[in-house]
């Protein structure tokens, strides 16, 4: 008899993904033991209720990987028909991936760009005041140099105009933050109806995805709704992860983790993977929040606009992705989204999470489209 396991690895990537070396980090490989069998035709046998196999990703990249091990060697899991894993959606996606989303001020992410700016001036600027001595010795002309008196004390005539630089957009930003608070308190007020979706038939990853949409409450300020089909990674759970690296949850974090962060709404939501502010400021009132946080690896199909009383018609990305997963580990997730374009207050997001079924055809993707972090750079 030989142990037959469900191995999943998993290498996913941290907030700003682009600043770091995905094959420096560790690989997260966990088992799950599905019984003993005497043969490897009977492990097969024992796999037709499973789902397949993939890999998304490489060794030397970003990887999500489910394969089966037989004692220990691989077995093949094949499916000849549409595979749908029923089992039940993680918290995250209970909490802050369905319902209704408003889009951030573009602003927020316009300030951030601009602080970038003003600190490459401010640096250039202290650089300058360094060898300004040794420009003086050379006999070269040097300009802000003179001082400027503010109350008892005297300052460098160019932190006249860097330091109000500094400050400025971070008051922007201070000011943002509170109107995005009255944009969230202004919509919990509305109390809008959900637009009711019916699906033709069941959604599978390789296929077409038909339903009708009708919206109960209307607003005569909106300009148009647009549907549009995304599949991506979710973060794995931190604590599993962190169980799977064989780290100690109160002690030093494995690379691409971060300390364990105070928990704005329930444990479970946080990835650990910090680095960065992912949304402006939230109502605490609001499980979840009320922006939605793209997925760090996602794609999405092309938009298609709605017409009352006509069927919407979403086609699959190419090249083929997994159908539903929802494990604490492997989490491949589908959602339909809707974007109402208004006439004020920023485009407004209906998120319907889906349960797609695996195609019989094979997936091979390699290279996968990683995405910011951040909410401000999410359906703008």
């Amino acid at each position: 008899m030989k142990p037959l396991y469900e191995q999943h690895r998993v290498r996913y990537p941290p907030f700003e993904a682009a600043r770091w070396e995905a094959e420096a980090l560790p690989i997260a490989t966990h088992r799950l033991p599905l019984g003993a069998y005497a043969t490897a035709e009977a492990a097969k046998h024992a796999l037709e209720t499973e789902g397949p196999e993939f890999s998304l990703g490489s060794e030397d990249h970003w990887i999500m990987e489910r394969s089966y091990i037989y004692g220990e060697e691989p077995i093949t899991k094949k499916i000849t028909e549409a595979t749908l894993e029923d089992k039940p959606y993680v918290r995250l996606i209970k909490r802050q991936r369905q319902g209704w989303y408003l889009i951030p001020n573009p602003i927020h992410n316009i300030l951030r760009s601009f602080i970038n700016g003003v600190v490459i001036v401010l640096l250039i600027c202290l650089f300058y005041l360094f060898i300004s001595p040794v420009l003086l010795f050379l006999n070269l002309p040097v300009y802000g140099l003179e001082t400027v008196r503010w109350g008892l004390l005297d300052y460098p005539a160019l932190a006249v105009f860097v330091v109000p630089l500094i400050f400025a957009p971070l008051l922007l930003r201070v000011g943002a933050n509170l109107v995005e608070l009255r944009r969230q308190n202004l919509f919990l007020k509305r109390n809008l109806t959900p637009p009711r979706i019916q699906f033709g038939k069941a959604s599978v990853a390789a296929e077409t995805l038909e339903f009708m949409v009708s919206f109960p409450e209307w607003d005569e300020s909106w300009n148009h709704v647009d549907a549009i089909l995304r599949v991506g990674v979710l973060p794995p759970s931190r604590e599993v992860l962190l169980e799977t690296l064989d780290r100690v949850p109160n002690r030093q974090p494995p690379p691409g983790l971060s300390t364990e962060l105070p928990h704005h709404w329930e444990v479970g939501l946080d990835d650990g993977t910090a680095g960065g502010e992912d949304a402006p400021m939230e109502l605490k009132e609001v499980k979840g929040g009320l922006y939605l946080r793209p997925m760090r690896i996602m794609v999405q199909g092309e938009p298609q606009r709605w017409e009352e009383g006509q069927p919407l018609r979403l086609q699959p990305p190419t090249p083929v992705w997994p159908g539903s997963v929802n494990t604490d580990l492997l989490r491949i997730h589908w959602e339909c989204i809707l974007r109402i374009d208004r006439k004020q207050g920023g485009a407004l997001l209906w998120v319907q999470p889906l349960k797609v079924a695996h195609s019989t055809q094979d997936v091979a993707l390699t290279m996968l489209p990683l995405h910011d972090g951040r909410s401000e750079l999410d359906m703008s």
